[in-house]
């Protein structure tokens, strides 16, 4: 693997890391807005999974292993 692949492999990592953060922030602020907080453990628990995924995305970039394809290429 080169270094140019390993190094667009960890700027997609940080690209879903900042969507799922993101969503996870919308979530907090639109239920927050209807007057409902979300507790402290829930939101530490999103950040455990976000790191769980976060960290099977790069084991699988440095072994060369597939991840889950949503949308495959025809080939």
């Amino acid at each position: 693997m080169s270094l140019a692949g390993i190094l667009l492999g960890l700027i997609n990592i940080a690209i879903v890391v900042a969507i799922f953060m993101l969503v996870g922030a919308v979530i907090v602020w639109g239920l927050s807005m209807m007057s409902l907080p979300v507790p402290a453990t829930v939101q530490k628990g999103f950040m455990v999974v976000v790191g769980l995924i976060a960290l099977y995305m790069l084991v699988a970039l440095l072994l060369g292993m597939p991840t889950i394809h949503l949308v495959s290429s025809a080939s």
